[in-house]
C-alpha cells in the first residue's frame, strides 16, 4: 500500500512542475541537516551535498533539465530578495566599511584581476578552446553578470553559469583551511575575499561565519561583479584589436 501511494505521489510530481520545487527543497534540507550533524565541516556545504543528491536522481529518472528548472525556478527567484536583504548587515557594517574604503579597493582590484587572469592563463595552458578561455575569464562573478559578461566577450553563457558554480562551491570548501594556512584571522579579511573570489555561495558560507564576514562578503561579491562587468569587455575588446 505504501509502495503504491509513494508511486501515485511521484507520477503526480513528475507531470507538474512541484517536481523540481519539491526535490530541490527535500535535498536541501537534508544537505543542511547533513551539514548541521557535521558540525558546519566545509565538505559538508550544503549546495555542494544537494548537488550529489539532485544530479544522480535527475539522471535516475531521466528528468530533462528544463523539466526541472520549471518547478526550480521558484526558488530561483528568491535569489533576487536574498541579494538585497545582504544590504541590511552590510549597511551595520558601514562604518567600518568607510574607514577601510582605499584598502578594500585594493583588495578588489588585486582578487578580480587575479580570477579573471588566472582563469585565462591555466585555460590556455591546458589547451582549451579561445571560446572556453573567454568563459573562463567571469567564473569568480555572479552568475548573471558572469553569463552577460561570457557572451558579451564570446564565450558560452550556460558554461559559464555552470563553472560560477563550481567556482563558488570549491571556494566556500577550501576557504577555511586556506585561511589557516595563510593565518588570516579578521572576519572582515575573510568575507571580503570569499565574496570576491566565490560570490553568492561563498557569501552564505561567510556569513556562518559572521554577520560582519557576511557584510563584507556581500560588498565583495557587488563591487566585483560591478568592477568585472566593466573591465573585462573593455579588456577583451582591446586585446582583440
Amino acid at each position: 500500500m505504501k509502495s503504491a501511494n509513494i508511486h501515485e505521489i511521484w507520477v503526480y510530481l513528475a507531470g507538474t512542475p512541484l517536481l523540481g520545487l519539491t526535490a530541490t527543497l527535500v535535498a536541501y534540507a537534508l544537505a543542511v541537516r547533513i551539514a548541521q550533524r557535521c558540525k558546519g565541516h566545509p565538505l559538508a556545504n550544503p549546495v555542494l551535498l544537494s548537488m550529489f543528491m539532485l544530479v544522480p536522481l535527475l539522471l535516475a529518472t531521466g528528468t530533462p533539465y528544463r523539466a526541472f528548472f520549471d518547478g526550480a525556478q521558484f526558488v530561483h527567484f528568491l535569489l533576487g530578495p536574498t541579494t538585497v536583504a545582504l544590504a541590511v548587515p552590510l549597511v551595520r557594517a558601514w562604518p567600518q566599511i568607510r574607514a577601510r574604503f582605499v584598502s578594500l579597493i585594493a583588495a578588489l582590484v588585486a582578487g578580480s584581476a587575479a580570477g579573471a587572469v588566472s582563469a585565462a592563463i591555466i585555460g590556455s595552458a591546458l589547451g582549451a578552446t579561445p571560446e572556453t578561455v573567454r568563459t573562463l575569464v567571469p567564473k569568480s562573478v555572479t552568475t548573471p553578470i558572469a553569463m552577460a559578461i561570457a557572451e558579451r566577450i564570446g564565450g558560452l553563457p550556460a558554461l559559464a553559469a555552470a563553472l560560477v558554480i563550481l567556482t563558488g562551491v570549491t571556494g566556500a570548501v577550501t576557504a577555511p583551511l586556506l585561511f589557516r594556512v595563510t593565518g588570516v584571522r579578521g572576519d572582515a579579511e575573510r568575507g571580503f575575499a570569499m565574496g570576491v573570489a566565490s560570490h553568492g555561495i561563498g557569501t552564505a558560507r561567510a556569513l556562518q561565519l559572521s554577520e560582519t564576514a557576511g557584510a563584507y562578503a556581500a560588498l565583495g561579491m557587488g563591487l566585483n561583479g560591478l568592477a568585472s562587468a566593466v573591465a573585462i569587455p573593455l579588456v577583451a575588446a582591446w586585446l582583440a584589436r
